[in-house]
Formats: structure tokens, sequence, C-alpha cells
């Protein structure tokens, strides 16, 4: 069966695509068959993955507002076993698209059904904000992890995101589940590093991953070069850290 997971926090920031783009790659890399959808109108997914949005016509936008098809939308990557579904810069007015639209809350649920059965993981990067993309995108997944950074307000921000999870499990999908809190951009030179580790995970215990992925210069040069860490350099920290989520990704939802 497979496992549906958003990447969502609405900070900007925090290394959610970076997460998504690692995770996916990492995955792919343990031989699972991996589908990254990129709802975030910038675009960073594909960018990330080395495509360059003007040389093809691919586009979630299409799939969601229901004049395309999944299946036609859908780009091979480099890595072995993972395929992307890009964004657009038409994804940019998808916000305004679909206030007038019929089920609109579930539009890329209903899209995305069909490819259910080719996937073992289909990972959504969600926008850093809270509006119908990242809406759809929680109505379709079952899972939630959250890249937080570690920084001063970042307990209140997670508080706000958690209570809106909550309301959309309560009024859209039961199935909704928080998979992890992932702390990214580590660095234990800091003191407040620390302090709010400590305090996330007293807070949400062990929801929060047990690995961290560190403050690493290789995961940041990564995407110039059109590739997930592990693949522009495999020994770096950030590469191997993002190993070691993906090992507990599969432990949390398969049981492996």
């Amino acid at each position: 069966m497979v496992q549906i997971i958003a990447f969502a926090n609405q900070k900007g920031g925090v290394g959610k695509t970076t997460t998504a783009i690692n995770i996916a790659a990492s995955l792919a890399t343990i031989k699972k068959r991996v589908l990254l959808v990129d709802l975030d109108p910038q675009g960073n997914a594909g960018t990330g993955l080395g495509f360059v949005r003007a040389a093809h016509p691919q586009s979630v936008y299409g799939v969601i507002m229901g004049t395309a098809k999944a299946a036609d939308n859908i780009l091979s990557t480099a890595v072995p076993g993972l395929h992307i579904m890009p964004s657009s810069m038409a994804l940019a007015g998808a916000e305004v698209d679909l206030l007038d639209m019929e089920n609109r809350e579930y539009r890329l649920r209903d899209a995305l059904m069909s490819l259910f059965e080719y996937y073992d993981y289909i990972l959504l990067d969600c926008p850093p904000a809270m509006g119908f993309l990242t809406l759809n995108a929680l109505t379709t997944a079952n899972n939630v992890i959250i890249p937080l950074q570690c920084e001063f307000y970042a307990l209140e921000g997670i508080s706000h995101l958690v209570r809106s999870i909550g309301e959309i499990k309560n009024k859209w999908n039961p199935e909704l589940e928080i998979l992890g809190v992932l702390l990214t951009m580590y660095d234990k030179r800091y003191g407040i590093t620390r302090v709010v580790e400590d305090d996330v995970r007293k807070t949400f215990g062990d929801t929060v991953f047990k690995t961290v992925i560190p403050r690493n210069i290789r995961v940041s040069e990564a995407p110039s070069h059109g590739k997930p860490a592990l693949f522009y350099d495999f020994n770096s920290s950030g590469a191997q850290a993002y190993l070691r989520v993906a090992t507990e990704v599969i432990q949390k939802t398969q049981g492996e």
C-alpha cells in the first residue's frame, strides 16, 4: 500500500524542499518506488533534481485543475526509482483558481489515485503557506513530516501548524497523522540549538526523528548542481543524515 507523506511548514527557510528532495532520493536508493510532487509555485524541487522549468510542459497544475492526466505529467529523474511531478509558474494562480471549483479540497487526492499502485511512496512538497495547495496535500496524505529549524520561534510556529493539521484531520482527512518532526540545520555550536531540541523532544516525544540534519555546506551546494546531496557527495554528513531519516521513515510507515 502506498504511503503518502506531505512535507509541511508554513514558515519558509526551514529546509522543507531540501528535505523532501533528499528523503525522496534516499528512499529510492533503498529500492523504493518514489514519486515527488512539487506543489510549491517556486518549483525548487524540480530545480534541485536538475530540471529547468521552461524545458518541459509537465506540471502538477493541470492535474489539480482536471485538464491533464497525472500519468502524463511525470518525469523520470537521474535517480533510479525516483520520479517527479513538477511545478510550473501557472501554479501561482492555483489558490485563486481553486476558490470556485467543486470538491476543491480533494482535487489532488482524486487526481493522484490512479498512480497509487505504482509507487511505494508519494511525497508532497507543500508551499510555505496554509492555503488550498497545502490543504490539498494534507487531504491526500496519510502522514506529515514537519521540518523544523532550531531557532527561537520554532515551537510557536509548529504549535500553530499542529493545530491546523488537527483541524484538517477532523474535518477532511481522518487518516492524517504526524509521522515526525525533523530538526534541520542543526548546529550544536549554538546553545539555542540544544534548547530548541530539548523543548521539541519534551513536547513531541517519540514523534521527533532520532536523526537530526546538520547544517552542511554540501547539502546547500547540491541543488545548484541539480542533484540530491546523496548523489552530490555521498559521504557528506548531510547526505548520510538524510539516508538515516529515510530508514526511520520506512520503519515508521512499514515496520521494516
